[in-house]
């Protein structure tokens, strides 16, 4: 991609390697989030685990990465139209935004019988109750994870890579002291749980890096990529080793007796190393989409039309899914899991095609 290219792609608002990027995050998304109960068909590495990275553990950190890439690009943009005032205005309404989509569509953590319950309950109880668990899901890790990084995403490189390095080892001393165990439960968290905002910064800053690379059209910055993207998964899998031995590497199921601890790749307590890996893999898959999309021609209709309504297929997913997964129960054969799932996907595509064809997209 050509210098003129990159500038022109910047101007007319549209990366088509970020859109078809992120819509094939979404239709993987789809994939193992309909396969991913069915233990007794489905192979271990397209299913979620709380012990290493699989295949299916890649995909939330991928719209981490998108959500960095596309926060600098429009951040930076709104400064320059709107001043810093108006543009950090912004951030904070989406990212409440965020949070209260996310408070409609997970719900809160329990609930209560009667209004002497509820009493008997209090203030103190209700918060520890409902914010227990189920809120910090990815609409809500999205949102806080933005507005930590909101003071250094318009800053150049040098501060947010600091800032990356700094939320690393404030979540590892935050581990170390209380939260692993906090996080580890039981009951167990999701995706990091309270305090995940500050490694889920990790993708999402590094996807602000690869936007500079990308947009600036910088000469080497395929070799750029390819190469950070390397460091970063060496990194994320040297650091299971701090506890005395390697875990088994990613997508290479451990057995059941490793030791998990707060080195261990793990999506549940939204480990250090298993993010800094994700956002290595995040970053060589991006860079395969730059190959292939920015400097050669390859677009995929069904990736774009994911890719450029991402929030609406994902809140339209969990509804088909509801409606589907009922009749798709789990001891079923391959054959008939796979025509459930093909049945899911297609339902969930047309719904986010006719929101596209009516040019309706669901941004905050």
């Amino acid at each position: 991609m050509a210098s003129s290219e990159g500038q022109s792609a910047s101007s007319r608002g549209r990366i088509v390697s970020l859109d078809e990027f992120r819509g094939y995050t979404v239709a993987g998304m789809l994939l193992v989030n309909f396969i991913g109960g069915y233990k007794l068909t489905v192979p271990a590495i397209l299913r979620h685990h709380n012990t290493y990275c699989s295949y299916a553990d890649t995909i939330m950190p991928q719209f981490f990465f998108a959500v960095g890439f596309a926060y600098r690009l429009t951040l930076l943009r709104r400064l320059k139209a709107v001043g810093a005032p108006g543009a950090y205005w912004a951030v904070v309404r989406r990212n409440l935004g965020l949070i209260l989509l996310g408070i409609v569509i997970y719900n809160l953590e329990g609930k209560v019988q009667s209004w002497e319950q509820l009493k008997d309950l209090g203030f103190t109880g209700f918060i520890t109750q409902a914010f227990r668990r189920a809120p910090f899901e990815t609409l809500w890790h999205i949102a806080l994870a933005s507005l930590w990084i909101a003071p250094v995403i318009a800053a150049r490189p040098a501060v947010r890579i600091g800032f990356l390095v700094f939320s690393a080892l404030l979540h590892l001393v935050l581990s170390a002291w209380f939260y692993f165990d906090f996080a580890w439960g039981p009951p167990s968290v999701i995706d990091g749980g309270q305090l995940g905002f500050i490694s889920w910064a990790i993708p999402t800053l590094v996807g602000s890096l690869a936007y500079d690379m990308v947009v600036n059209a910088e000469p080497d910055r395929l070799k750029k990529l390819v190469f950070w993207s390397c460091v970063l998964m060496a990194i994320g899998y040297l650091m299971t080793g701090l506890d005395g031995a390697l875990d088994a590497p990613p997508f290479v199921q451990p057995s059941p007796e490793t030791k998990v601890d707060m080195w261990t790749m793990s999506q549940r307590t939204g480990s250090v190393s298993y993010l800094t890996f994700s956002a290595g893999f995040s970053l060589l898959v991006y860079a395969l989409f730059v190959v292939l999309c920015d400097v050669g021609s390859l677009r995929v209709g069904l990736f774009r039309t994911f890719g450029q309504n991402a929030l609406a297929a994902y809140i339209i997913h969990g509804m088909v899914g509801g409606a589907v997964k009922p009749y798709v129960p789990e001891d079923v054969p391959a054959w008939f899991l796979t025509f459930g799932f093909l049945i899911y996907f297609g339902i969930c595509y047309l719904f986010v095609r006719h929101l596209e064809k009516h040019q309706l997209f669901l941004r905050l």
